[in-house]
């Protein structure tokens, strides 16, 4: 549910917010059957899959040296920071060797990892984060901090929710990487271009927001996945 306006973030406050907040606001029964249903399934989730976690856990330990889950700070909801957890795709440190946006050919993401981004398997582990409360089956991505400083007033509306696994903009960008294989400057081509450009998709989300929508994000997602 959604806090109070004064208790929101001071970030948050400013006259770009207000026209999302008051929208959310008349959305409270969806909001409340959007928890129930993200802790519901993700709750059956973890048990069904838990032989699938057992599994790629080992195989990701096996295809190269390294822990099995990786974990970042993100942002989610009023800019409130947690731990995502994904299967690591990527070399043990990769985040300390390069820029926090993957661009196609990126040399650090391993045999296994090219597999699991492909069909989003790296993602499965956050049922625990949706579970917890920090995520939401559909929502804007999580960013790092790093690039949340770069958001407009406008662009913090988004964190009136938590974040979530998928959403429009992530069918719409799954081949993101690809988008900037070949770029210089992968942090400045993200901050400049791609994330305003995914960013209006996600407003446009908040401004249209219904239970049913969600619901339909949802099957897309998994369409996208196996298209």
């Amino acid at each position: 549910m959604l806090r109070k306006w004064e208790n929101l973030p001071k970030r948050m406050k400013n006259d770009a917010v207000r026209p999302y907040y008051e929208r959310l606001q008349k959305k409270k029964v969806s909001l409340f059957l959007k928890r129930c249903m993200d802790i519901s399934l993700s709750a059956l989730l973890l048990v069904v899959l838990a032989p699938v976690f057992a599994v790629l856990a080992v195989a990701v330990r096996l295809d190269s040296p390294g822990p099995a889950f990786f974990r970042q700070i993100r942002v989610t909801q009023y800019g409130r920071q947690f731990r995502i957890f994904k299967f690591r795709t990527m070399v043990n440190h990769a985040d300390k060797m390069g820029s926090q946006v993957t661009a196609g050919g990126d040399a650090r993401i391993t045999r296994l990892g090219a597999i699991m981004r492909q069909y989003r398997l790296d993602e499965l582990p956050q049922l625990i984060n949706i579970l917890l409360g920090d995520m939401s089956f559909v929502g804007t991505r999580p960013e790092v901090v790093k690039y949340v400083r770069e958001y407009t007033d406008e662009m913090t509306a988004t964190l009136l929710l938590p974040a979530g696994v998928t959403s429009e903009v992530s069918i719409r960008y799954k081949d993101e990487e690809k988008l900037l294989a070949g770029v210089d400057d992968v942090d400045d081509a993200y901050i400049h271009v791609v994330l305003p450009e995914k960013m209006e998709y996600n407003l446009q989300s908040l401004r249209e927001y219904s239970f049913i929508h969600e619901i339909k994000i949802m099957v897309d997602t998994v369409i996208a996945v196996f298209r």
